[in-house]
């Protein structure tokens, strides 16, 4: 899936092991991915930009082949300081104290807080269909609460939507991919079946639960903390045009209130754009990631 060119590696961090495919040479470039997915989500992407940059493409912790640990009571052992801080010391591993980052879905929002929170190590950033969490969670009305369902679903406590999706995983996988991507949008068959691989571990399940109640939590009260703490790593932002995000957010206006230094635009898409829009992606990357 990724041209045979990438070596895969597990990295131990202070809090998890991560598993990560690598490959190419030049200026560090790190992609993360999102819900319910894995890094195999970068394989149209990851070869292209490799023959510029050395790509490095984890699994979030909770998700793929990396660690997938129990919740903790307040969930902090899945915010996204604590991932963030997987990918910081990940990059540590391969010797880059400074890097760029692009993330997808959670893995944007892992993007965002990494740039927070490693501002000397981040060198510049885009982020993928995504509103920051603050922001959603405090313009919730029904469109929200309709179209981000899942949101509060998988929030809810006492393993209901763990035991709810876990009678039957790879339904559930198949509806999202169906209803957040346009019409028409095809996948990878080879991918699809390396999502439901990993997405049916009742681990994964529990994970990717524990990353949404971490983001109704204590990733707010990190967020509120750092509210009119700007990023200052220039960062690009984009979205599909047949989305949700497209349909209710002026992107550039909001992010221009949590980052100094805004650029972006919507791409032919729904939400997965590393898959349904590629060379666009591709594209976009490597000309924001080469300025400077």
């Amino acid at each position: 899936m990724f041209n045979g060119a990438f070596n895969s590696i597990d990295i131990e961090t202070s809090g998890a092991t991560i598993h990560c495919v690598h490959g190419g040479k030049g200026a560090p470039l790190l992609l993360l991915h999102g819900y319910p997915q894995t890094h195999m989500i970068w394989h149209e992407v990851a070869p292209a930009l490799a023959e510029r940059f050395h790509v490095i493409c984890p699994d979030l912790r909770g998700y793929g082949d990396s660690s997938k640990p129990a919740g903790e009571a307040d969930h902090a052992n899945y915010s996204k300081r604590a991932m963030a801080k997987d990918m910081a010391e990940l990059m540590s591993h391969f010797g880059y104290q400074r890097f760029a980052v692009a993330g997808h879905d959670r893995g944007a929002r892992v993007t965002h807080r990494l740039a927070l929170d490693y501002p000397e190590r981040v060198l510049a950033a885009c982020v993928m269909d995504i509103a920051p969490t603050l922001h959603m969670f405090e313009h919730t009305d029904q469109a929200f609460a309709t179209g981000y369902y899942h949101w509060f679903f998988l929030i809810q406590p006492d393993g209901l939507p763990e035991h709810m999706i876990g009678l039957d995983p790879d339904y559930y996988l198949a509806e999202k991919l169906k209803r957040w991507s346009a019409p028409g949008a095809t996948f990878s068959p080879r991918a699809v079946a390396e999502y439901s691989r990993c997405f049916g571990d009742p681990a994964a399940i529990h994970g990717s639960c524990e990353d949404y109640r971490a983001a109704a939590g204590i990733d707010l009260e990190h967020d509120r903390a750092d509210l009119g703490r700007k990023l200052s790593c220039p960062l690009l932002v984009l979205w599909g045009n047949q989305g949700f995000v497209h349909r209710t957010y002026d992107l550039l206006a909001v992010w221009r209130e949590y980052a100094e230094d805004v650029s972006g635009w919507a791409l032919e898409s729904g939400h997965f754009l590393p898959e349904e829009a590629a060379e666009a992606v591709i594209e976009a990357l490597r000309e924001f990631f080469t300025q400077g």
